[in-house]
């Protein structure tokens, strides 16, 4: 027979405090094998210690308790692998988040910004294939990955090549209020005869004229590269505030593996005027 022993034996056991082995059980987690009626006192199985452990490991990698749950209650071991592989790839992606951002602290804190290369230039009318959402600025980067995927592969389905650089654009409320409607495009080829698919919009872009600059890297810094080339604008010219900003994926994840190669026009919209 299996012994069992009482929670706080069973929190030596597997170095999980008395508090977090109730809310383990409160949440049906883990729970104990046997639940004094009358006293309420707890009794945990020694067959459930590896468990313990497997829980305290996962939690001490950040995984979600509802994931957690999930890998508990896979009996196939490839699933489990596969789910425990998914979350450490998540953890990667995190961690290489915050060396870049640590990266970009230091070079606000040290590097003075070089003043903006700006350009001056009328984009040219065009036709596009879009998709137009609100999205949350947090999500913002996730929502472009998804959203570029499904232009570019109903485009090759329908044997189509692009018509030019990607771009999107975003409203004025995607800044002011952290949620704002973004169209996501890629130009079509002059003649192109295509019908959408639901969710995505054929539009017509009018030609409009823009101060431009070129971001380099990932987008880490993009705040700097806004803030430069609109405080350029403030400067020298007459900014247009209900125009979308437009942004143009020079090279992007589509093209290299590395974010130091990533290139990206932003353009900012302007009256007609003097360059100056």
């Amino acid at each position: 027979m299996t012994a069992t022993v009482a929670i706080g034996e069973f929190a030596r056991l597997t170095l999980l405090s008395v508090k977090t082995l109730r809310h383990y059980h409160a949440i049906e987690l883990l729970e104990p094998v046997a639940v004094d009626a009358g006293t309420g006192y707890r009794r945990y199985s020694v067959d459930q210690v590896e468990q313990a452990h497997l829980i305290r490991r996962l939690r001490d990698l950040d995984m979600p308790l509802p994931q957690i749950r999930t890998v508990l209650a896979t009996t196939d071991p490839a699933d489990r692998d596969a789910a425990l592989r998914e979350h450490l790839t998540r953890m990667e992606a995190e961690l290489q988040r915050t060396r870049d951002v640590v990266a970009s602290l230091r070079a606000l804190l040290t590097v003075p910004a070089a003043p903006p290369k700006v350009d001056y230039r009328v984009e040219p009318a065009f036709t596009a294939l879009t998709v137009t959402e609100k999205v949350d600025r947090s999500g913002i980067a996730d929502w472009c990955a998804t959203t570029f995927e499904q232009l570019y592969v109903t485009l090759l389905e329908a044997g189509i090549t692009p018509g030019g650089v990607a771009g999107a654009t975003y409203s004025t409320e995607f800044f002011t209020e952290d949620n704002g409607s973004v169209t996501a495009y890629v130009p079509l080829p002059p003649g192109a005869d295509f019908v959408p698919i639901s969710g995505l919009t054929v539009a017509d872009f009018p030609a409009h004229r823009y101060a431009v600059t070129v971001h380099t890297g990932a987008f880490e810094d993009f705040d700097r590269t806004y803030g430069a080339l609109g405080s350029h604008v403030a400067e020298h010219d007459t900014a247009v505030p209900d125009e979308p900003v437009r942004e143009r994926y020079l090279v992007g994840p589509d093209r290299t593996d590395d974010p130091a190669d990533y290139r990206t026009e932003v353009c900012w919209p302007i009256t007609e005027g003097e360059d100056e």
